[in-house]
């Protein structure tokens, strides 16, 4: 489903003369420092999503390239995000909605964004979370550690008796072991509401420990990123993926300092926020899928840690970012390496009194994007400015072909952000993010469209409700709903299942 775009009037005719300077004067393929950060909103400096956040090192990132403040993911759930980045499919094509499928095993024959650079003789290197299943066949070089638990759970002690069970929270037992170390779990004490029995480590936790930053799997990954930036010899291709500030909400104790959680600012709440949303909506909304309930966050005092441990591992990963991006500025390759920056998609922490992803509202479809051109091509592009427009993570792939002067593919689904790189105020269409089978949300520059496989529909409008707490569904703006609920796909891939290697 190929989405056609649109340009202002003024910027049609700079666009094609520049397009025909930059035809005259070719430059050498860059480098690409390819780097995903898994359930990172817009908490970071350079979106000002919350007040009290210091993430210096993307924030001085964002200045050398261009901000897509707008920008959306194809779905909102780790490995239908991931898969639609790397294969440039919408999930309404492939049938990936859930965690469970492997693209690579579902479609063999597909070429991801790795391979299409080995096939034009780039070499390919991959480190931490990428896909969402380890994907060793798909890089020349690939490192991965143990990001979910790290620190991880002894295998000894991961299970509650049955009289520990009587004592949650306040008695966790799942031991950590660092060195000669010990540290209990759950570091923030909560009973499970995903796994109610309490035999199997909690993932719904937060907390820091007294460890140096190169015991966490973060770090670790970025080490090896950094190596291979000395050792590499161009052109290449290498994608960094960054676990946090996935839960378990876990980093060094010192990342905690800066944000004290009895002044941890909380996240713009309306208690009635679902007063007018229908039944199904508010089951996506309470439904702990992909983390925990809210009433149990509250009942438990428990927000403003949560929120302090967010921004905590937030600036965990701008550290390791910033190692990074130093690396690369003193290594030979400083001139000719562009940079991207995205996360797979955003994360709820008490909005719509939802934790975790997976629903069709703002906090989790919109995601950080930048794009940093190579020195060498600095000259042509708006660096330092924000495109506002709405765009798609979808759109990296074609974006990166064209970047690179590769041969083309067809049956991509987005269209290369080249063109907004050039000229910010070019106008776009909506992009669509699917949440699930048949559930779909239409995301413009001033509306949100959210339409699921009931046939409940919600309506926001950002200028004057950029929370979304007032839902305008059969309102007087029923023009807009029938133009944004005729952008949805027709036909969709029926959903796939997990398929063994």
């Amino acid at each position: 489903m190929k989405r056609p775009r649109s340009f202002t009037a003024g910027c049609v005719l700079g666009l094609l003369c520049l397009t025909c300077a930059i035809a005259d004067q070719p430059t050498p393929r860059p480098n690409v420092l390819f780097v995903i950060v898994d359930d990172l909103n817009d908490w970071v400096g350079f979106l000002g999503g919350h007040a009290q956040i210091r993430t210096p090192h993307m924030d001085r990132l964002a200045k050398r390239g261009i901000v897509f403040s707008n920008a959306h993911c194809a779905a909102p759930l780790c490995c239908p995000s991931r898969a639609a980045i790397f294969s440039g499919r919408q999930p309404f094509h492939t049938g990936i909605y859930t965690n469970g499928p492997d693209i690579r095993t579902h479609y063999p024959d597909l070429i991801l964004i790795p391979q299409h650079f080995a096939n034009h003789g780039y070499q390919t290197l991959g480190t931490g979370k990428l896909l969402h299943q380890r994907s060793p066949r798909l890089f020349d070089d690939y490192f991965i550690v143990q990001q979910r638990w790290s620190p991880f759970p002894s295998k000894e002690s991961v299970a509650y008796t049955d009289a520990d069970l009587l004592q949650k929270p306040f008695n966790p037992k799942h031991i950590v072991k660092l060195g000669n170390r010990e540290f209990t779990l759950p570091r923030n004490g909560l009973p499970s509401d995903r796994n109610p029995t309490g035999r199997a480590a909690e993932s719904f936790d937060w907390g820091g420990f007294a460890v140096p930053d190169e015991q966490m799997g973060d770090t670790q990954i970025t080490t090896w990123a950094i190596d291979q930036l000395q050792r590499v010899s161009g052109p290449f291709f290498m994608a960094v993926g960054y676990y946090r500030p996935h839960i378990p909400l876990w980093a060094p104790e010192s990342y905690f300092r800066p944000y004290p959680k009895s002044t941890a600012a909380l996240p713009a709440n309306l208690p009635t926020d679902l007063d007018d949303l229908s039944p199904i909506a508010r089951w996506w909304a309470n439904t702990p899928v992909t983390a925990g309930a809210h009433e149990t966050v509250t009942n438990h005092d428990q927000w403003q840690s949560a929120v302090a441990a967010y921004l905590a591992c937030v600036s965990f990963i701008d550290a390791q970012i910033g190692r990074l991006i130093t690396a690369l500025e003193k290594s030979s390759h400083a001139s000719t390496t562009l940079v991207v920056l995205m996360s797979d998609h955003g994360w709820h922490l008490g909005e719509k009194q939802h934790w975790g992803k997976w629903t069709g509202w703002e906090r989790s479809t919109r995601v950080p994007l930048l794009i940093v051109p190579s020195l060498q091509d600095r000259g042509r592009f708006a660096v330092g400015q924000k495109c506002h427009q709405t765009v798609g993570l979808i759109d990296v792939y074609p974006t990166l072909i064209d970047l690179c002067g590769l041969a083309p593919l067809a049956d991509l689904d987005g269209e290369s952000l080249v063109p907004s790189m050039v000229f910010p105020c070019r106008l776009t269409l909506p992009e669509i993010t699917t949440f699930d089978e048949g559930n779909y949300s239409v995301r413009d520059v001033r509306w949100r469209f959210i339409r699921y496989n009931s046939g409940d529909e919600e309506l926001y409008d950002h200028k004057t409700d950029p929370h979304e707490w007032h839902n305008l569904t059969d309102s007087t703006f029923s023009r807009v709903q029938r133009h944004l609920r005729s952008i949805l796909p027709t036909n969709a891939a029926p959903r796939l299942e997990r398929r063994p290697r």
